[in-house]
């Protein structure tokens, strides 16, 4: 799967625009009226971004909203850096699927050199 970088004047490309907290949590709240917990789980040599059927606003959810922007932060951090942001807002903006109890929504991570370092 090929990745979208935004092009400079010049004619080379730039990293992908990172993907912040506030603007997954809007996305989410926009899409399904509440904010999905998101996971990274690597199986093997795959990565997936999982969207979890907990969400914040849930009463039984069991953070609060500093430690989940703090975790949410820490799983964007990884995306971010290893160069697939475009990829994932892209998944979050247009995934039909939504989370049911004990059932996640999988996005398998395409794995290149970048990915190797959390791959182990």
């Amino acid at each position: 799967m090929s990745f979208k970088f935004n092009e400079l004047n010049s004619g080379g490309f730039s990293s992908p625009i990172p993907l912040e907290a506030e603007e997954v949590m809007g996305c989410l709240r926009r899409r399904w009226g509440v904010t999905y917990d998101l996971k990274l789980l690597i199986k093997k040599d795959r990565i997936y971004l999982q969207m979890m059927w907990g969400f914040l606003e849930q009463q039984s959810f069991p953070l609060d909203e500093k430690t989940f922007k703090e975790n949410l932060n820490r799983t964007l951090e990884i995306i971010n850096r290893t160069g697939q942001s475009d990829f994932v807002r892209n998944w979050l903006e247009n995934v039909q699927a939504k989370p049911r109890l004990g059932r996640a929504i999988t996005l398998t991570l395409p794995i290149d050199q970048g990915m190797d370092e959390f791959v182990l």
